[in-house]
């Protein structure tokens, strides 16, 4: 038996691979499907416009009420639900490979529960609600959250195993969500901004949220691609990734970060948004095959066409008004992800 076969039998992974062909066909779907919600996200609001219309002043601001919605609100939306997208898609596909299991979500790290406490203290303490201010409390309690979590995972040992790291993830944000709700039920203005928080909205995110969460976006997805190879390879177990030449710790290490910055900087811009990180890298798996490199890629795309697709529907189903589109995300991924559960048999990664 060869080294990557008794790999395989020793973690019980169910390797997937797909032809070339179907993995280039899956790309240039999603690529389009991402193009059209790009597209309907920039002519979709409280008032009706054309696609065309969208497109003539994206590219020609003439000062009219559509230029002004395109270039003041719809694009800044639009790019920031691309960079949330590709980051809570890559942090799935790298939290799933960590952790060996395709149902791990980047929330198992405690990031969502660090952000939320953060969000709801410094409301609490300060008493401003806007989101440049509590963005970055956010993102701090997100990065705090994830390196207790890891500590915690890794006291009375060197090394830090999935299991550990899930457990501890658990318990670090049991422990923050309790704080949380003792927070907001003591404070009201606290408790009105963290009900709309908590919900994931990106209406009213403009250019500031976009800049800000740009270079921790972009360094997360630089460590992710830069990692998946090194992920490959301990997939067929440990002793197997060594002997390739991974540094196992390290890697896990860097993994934590790569989570850390992508989650926590969406989360800190538009809000937990739940079951994106879950179902893109299993769908991505499904349609790509198992090589982490392509899942990670692919889920960079899948990601954004998911969430976009969302924010458009969010934003047409009780128009003028809006529903917040984690909740969309939430009730288009469910079903779906039921149904991939119960055609496929899950098995460890």
């Amino acid at each position: 038996m060869t080294a990557v076969q008794s790999g395989k039998a020793a973690t019980g992974r169910a390797e997937i691979t797909r032809p070339g062909t179907v993995r280039a066909g899956a790309v240039v779907l999603v690529l389009a499907v991402l193009a059209v919600a790009c597209l309907l996200s920039l002519s979709v609001g409280s008032k009706p416009m054309t696609v065309a219309r969208a497109w003539e002043v994206l590219l020609s601001p003439d000062g009219t009420w559509e230029s002004t919605a395109v270039h003041g609100h719809r694009v800044p939306r639009t790019i920031l639900g691309v960079l949330v997208g590709a980051s809570l898609g890559v942090a799935g596909a790298l939290m799933q490979s960590l952790t060996r299991n395709p149902l791990a979500d980047p929330g198992v790290l405690g990031v969502n529960a660090g952000a939320s406490f953060a969000v709801v203290l410094s409301v609490a303490l300060v008493g401003q609600s806007s989101i440049g201010f509590y963005l970055w409390f956010a993102f701090l309690g997100a990065a705090l959250a994830s390196v207790a979590v890891y500590a915690l995972a890794t006291v009375g040992q060197r090394t830090g195993t999935p299991v550990r790291l899930a457990l501890a993830g658990v318990a670090i944000s049991g422990a923050l969500q309790s704080l949380t709700t003792t927070v907001i039920l003591r404070d009201q203005v606290a408790f009105n901004e963290f009900r709309f928080w908590v919900a994931g909205s990106m209406e009213g995110r403009l250019y500031g949220v976009v800049w800000t969460v740009t270079p921790f976006i972009a360094v997360g997805l630089l460590v992710a691609l830069v990692l998946a190879p090194a992920l490959n390879a301990m997939a067929l177990g440990e002793e197997t990734g060594r002997a390739l030449g991974v540094r196992v710790e390290s890697t896990r290490r860097w993994t934590v970060v790569a989570v850390t910055l992508l989650c926590g900087a969406a989360t800190a811009a538009v809000g937990p948004l739940v079951f994106v990180g879950l179902a893109v890298p299993f769908a991505a798996r499904l349609m790509v095959g198992s090589d982490q490199r392509w899942v990670t890629g692919f889920s960079l795309v899948l990601g954004p066409a998911w969430l976009l697709t969302a924010d458009v529907l969010a934003r047409v189903l009780v128009r003028p008004s809006e529903v917040e589109v984690g909740i969309i995300a939430a009730l288009i991924g469910a079903p779906v992800f039921v149904a991939i559960v119960r055609r496929r048999r899950i098995a460890a990664l």
